[in-house]
Order: C-alpha cells, then sequence, then structure tokens
C-alpha cells in the first residue's frame, strides 16, 4: 500500500483503503480469501498498533464460484467396486459410498466403531467435533468380516502398512493414499468424470434422495450443521416430482414413428 500510494499506510484515508481493496479485487488474478485475510487484519492491527481508528475496516465480500458437484451413476459405482482388485480397496470403495464418509473419517474407523449386529458404523468426533451414527449394509458387513479375517487389522481398519506412501504417522492409511486409491480405481473403471474421494459422499446424498429419503434424515446422516448445505443436493438430484428431461425426447416420442 505504501509504493501504490507513495506514502504511509497510517497517512490513508478510509475511502482510499477501501479503493485499494477494491482494485485487489478486480485484478485479473482474483487473491485467495486467505490474501483479503492477511491484508484486512495486518492493516486493522497496524491502525489499532497506532491509535487510529479501525472498525471502519471490515473484510470485503467475495463471490464465490458456485459448481455443482460431480455424481456418479449406480453403474458407474459399481464398476469402481469390480475395478478394485484389492480387499482392502474395495471395503474402502464400498464405505466412502454405502456411509457418505469423508476422507478423514474413514482413515479414522477403529474396529471397536463397527457394530456388525446393529449395523451401524460410529464416526466419532468429525467434523464440528461431532459424533454420529449411520446404517452399515448388509453387504459391507460380509465384506468386512472377510477383510477382517485377512488383514487381522487391530486398531485402526485400514493401516498403510506395506506402502510407505500410503502410511500416516500414526500408521493409518494417509489421507494421500486413500485418494491416490480412489483415483486409480476410477481410471481402471473406465470413468471419465473427475472423480475424488467426495465424489462418492456426494453420489451417496443424492442417491439416498432419489431412493426416496427425506432431507431431514439426509442431513443427520451427512453430518451437516445447516439444512442448507444439505439442500444443495436438491439441485443435481433426479426426483420425480422435479425431473428434467429434454423437449427432444417428446419431440421424438410424439413424432418419430410417423417419420419414414
Amino acid at each position: 500500500m505504501a509504493l501504490h500510494f507513495g506514502c504511509l499506510p497510517t497517512e490513508l484515508d478510509e475511502e482510499q483503503i477501501k479503493d485499494y481493496l477494491y482494485e485487489l479485487q478486480q485484478r485479473s488474478k482474483t487473491p485467495s480469501e486467505t490474501y483479503f485475510k492477511h491484508t484486512v487484519y495486518g492493516l486493522r492491527f497496524m491502525l489499532k498498533g497506532e491509535g487510529l481508528p479501525y472498525s471502519h475496516l471490515h473484510l470485503p465480500s467475495i463471490k464465490r464460484d458456485k459448481k455443482l458437484p460431480t455424481v456418479l451413476s449406480q453403474k458407474e459405482v459399481w464398476e469402481m467396486l469390480k475395478a478394485a482388485t484389492l480387499l482392502k480397496h474395495k471395503m474402502l470403495i464400498g464405505l466412502l459410498y454405502g456411509c457418505g464418509l469423508r476422507c478423514m473419517e474413514i482413515r479414522n474407523i477403529r474396529l471397536a466403531d463397527m457394530d456388525f449386529e446393529r449395523r451401524q458404523l460410529h464416526i466419532r468426533q468429525s467434523r464440528g467435533r461431532k459424533d454420529r451414527m449411520v446404517p452399515l449394509s448388509e453387504h459391507l458387513i460380509r465384506g468386512l468380516k472377510k477383510y477382517i479375517a485377512a488383514e487381522h487389522p487391530t486398531g485402526w481398519l485400514f493401516t498403510g502398512s506395506g506402502n510407505p506412501q500410503g502410511q500416516g504417522f500414526d500408521g493409518r492409511y494417509s489421507q494421500r493414499g486413500v485418494q491416490w486409491a480412489v483415483k486409480r480405481i476410477a481410471k481402471e473403471a473406465g470413468i471419465t468424470k473427475e472423480v475424488c474421494v467426495h465424489t462418492l459422499r456426494h453420489t451417496y446424498a443424492c442417491h439416498l434422495l432419489e431412493a426416496g429419503m427425506n432431507i431431514v434424515t439426509l442431513k443427520e446422516l451427512m453430518g451437516h450443521a445447516n439444512i442448507e448445505t444439505t439442500m444443495e443436493y436438491l439441485h443435481i438430484c433426479q426426483l420425480d416430482d422435479r425431473r428434467m428431461f429434454s423437449p427432444l425426447d417428446t419431440l421424438f416420442d410424439r413424432c418419430a414413428p410417423a417419420v419414414k
């Protein structure tokens, strides 16, 4: 700011500072939110230290790009399960999709968190320091029992043993290892969409809504703090009462038989 205005920042008035922040937003390469936070809070700290008023200096609003998440079809999820040759990876994909887990949540699963009798998975201290319970599919339970019998895990369900790149500092499957496995399996399954760990969580939410689950129940299963976050999935779900279609479909249905 000193270089821009040719004077000390403490000599600038309120409007000059606001003009400077506005100009930052208009530059061709938009700065990140973190950049703005450091700029604004740094200015506030400087003004406060000099005994000057600073209450007028607020973080400028930044419009975020509204991007819809990628969602897989049931066939694509099935192809990923078939493409996972290792039982460990098959269970990884099955839990991410079958329980709608975040990357950290699947890495934190311990053997004691799984209740096969009640068909429930206890997710502990996730985002917002909250616990929640999600249902376990019978198909997952059969696979998990087979995996446990074969791999003999003693603490964490998934470890990075035998793969230095996939092992975290405490022996758990690393975040990098989980992400690598999902991307590799998606590629081997022939999926051309951009797939990441969170894609399976988005797919879980959409498939449950399309199957008839109410949005309040889904909010609890997803561990969302606000219902507004869950409601964003309504924009991409193909629900019966808001299913979209192309006019070409009705055109061909009505006119194609008559065309010779």
